[in-house]
């Protein structure tokens, strides 16, 4: 195991995954998490949509990112950041994950400077932060089913994070559904780094519409403790 990839997964990696739940504060308040057997089916579920779609993603920009010339690299993540933008149907969700590809992004620049950074596209609101991880595993020199793990393993960690906050349960008991989790977070960042050999039209697009409507609604919150 190469200590790299731990310390990209680990949740306090300097990119501020640490202030989102990833639409777990919204369920919670809808009632719709209320205990560790919810909160296996959330992370179940994310794991089957916008987790495969993230960690596909993800290792889709990291071939992109290893590949010549930079005009070639260039139009490849245009690419996949316009099929992101498309798959992400709540503009909340487009917004928050432009706001941590640009988190993201300040500490790729600041850790590997010679990384690849100035190929991604020129959105106004940032890049995509499953792009931006692809970007930052080519500079740190992991492989693209590698980082796909990193982005598997942060769709679960995060909100599994924020329900011991929101809801009070027993972290250690948390932490046991994380390792029951495992094999299926194994099996989605396998999945995601075969998807991504694909073009990025072809990528996966999962959804759940009703984790877009909660990101909508929690995003008119004046009190909330999570970003999103």
């Amino acid at each position: 195991m190469d200590a790299t990839l731990l310390l990209l997964a680990d949740g306090r990696f300097p990119a501020g995954a640490h202030a989102h739940s990833s639409g777990l504060e919204a369920a919670v308040a809808a009632g719709l998490v209320t205990g560790l057997a919810d909160l296996e089916a959330f992370l179940r579920g994310r794991l089957a949509t916008a987790g495969l779609v993230g960690a596909a993603f993800t290792a889709a920009a990291h071939r992109a990112g290893t590949v010549g010339p930079t005009a070639d690299r260039r139009d490849v993540l245009a690419r996949l950041d316009a099929e992101l933008d498309a798959r992400t149907a709540a503009p909340a969700l487009r917004a928050v994950s432009r706001r941590q590809g640009r988190a993201l992004l300040r500490a790729g620049r600041a850790i590997w400077p010679q990384g690849r950074f100035a190929d991604l596209p020129g959105n106004a609101a940032g890049p995509h932060q499953p792009l931006v991880l692809g970007l930052v595993g080519v500079a740190a020199g992991i492989g693209p089913a590698e980082v796909a793990m990193v982005a598997t393993h942060g769709a679960v960690t995060g909100p599994a994070s924020a329900a011991v906050r929101l809801l009070g349960l027993d972290p250690y008991q948390v932490q046991a559904l994380l390792i029951r989790l495992a094999p299926i977070c194994d099996r989605t960042a396998a999945a995601a780094a075969v998807a991504a050999a694909g073009p990025p039209e072809q990528l996966p697009a999962g959804s759940a519409p009703l984790a877009d409507i909660h990101s909508e609604v929690h995003a008119t919150w004046e009190v909330r403790l999570f970003a999103s």
